[in-house]
């Protein structure tokens, strides 16, 4: 069962936004084998605009969005902090409120 009670999912969303495809993809994938992500969805043509170091910057990124069950957070955090090249990763969860029960099953299956 992938739902609670209150009838809101344990699966989640998570943000991770990369320099390039190369990097996106390989931390997709290897999410994705070790079981910590269920799909690595790899969006590019994102352009971020942030302050970093006082600065103002604008970069081409590229935008991955990993689904994966609430309890896998922790470990997958830490896993993306080894893989990813920024110092400080974005690495931002939303629950998913409402779902296909099936597909919310196949996430929960699909996920150590």
């Amino acid at each position: 069962m992938v739902t609670t009670q209150s009838g809101t999912s344990r699966v989640i969303v998570v943000l991770i936004t990369c320099p390039n495809r190369r990097a996106a993809e390989a931390i997709g994938r290897t999410l994705v084998e070790e079981r910590l992500a269920a799909c690595a969805n790899i969006m590019p043509g994102l352009t971020s605009i942030y302050r970093w170091q006082g600065k103002i910057c604008r970069d081409s990124e590229v935008l991955v969005l990993l689904k994966t069950r609430r309890s896998c957070f922790p470990t997958l955090t830490r896993r993306v902090r080894q893989l990813h090249p920024y110092t400080v990763p974005e690495i931002v969860a939303l629950p998913v409120v409402l779902g296909s029960p099936t597909y919310l099953a196949w996430v929960a299956d699909s996920t150590a």
